[in-house]
């Protein structure tokens, strides 16, 4: 069974920062030879839309060529009270609140890894 990895915005703009280009690189190759799945959230794309074009084109090319390695999932209720949670117990402060929702969203949908 292939591994589902739920990846942030961050992960696609990686791919073109020098920093983390190496890592990000080698993740999009696994997915190309179809050894994982990308789990991508509602929540990812909405910021994905105030991305650079040249983000937002490169995860279109791969949704394009490789259709069966996406999974799309939803900020559901029970996410949202799942990444409040987070805030009441104090797992994370209030600034943190977006990456709850993303954590959150990646809990619920039970996916392997939390690619940030």
């Amino acid at each position: 069974m292939k591994q589902r990895i739920y990846i942030y915005t961050s992960i696609v703009g990686g791919y073109f920062d020098k920093e983390f280009a190496e890592a990000t690189i080698a993740l999009f190759e696994r997915l190309k030879n179809k050894e994982v799945v990308f789990v991508v959230s509602d929540l990812m794309q909405g910021e994905l839309e105030k991305a650079p074009t040249h983000v937002q084109e490169l995860l279109q090319t791969y949704e394009k060529n490789y259709p069966d390695c996406f999974e799309y999932v939803l900020a559901t209720q029970e996410a949202t009270e799942l990444a409040d949670k987070y805030i009441v117990e104090k797992i994370v402060g209030k600034a943190s609140y977006t990456d709850c929702r993303h954590i959150a969203v990646a809990t619920v949908s039970k996916v392997d890894i939390v690619a940030r």
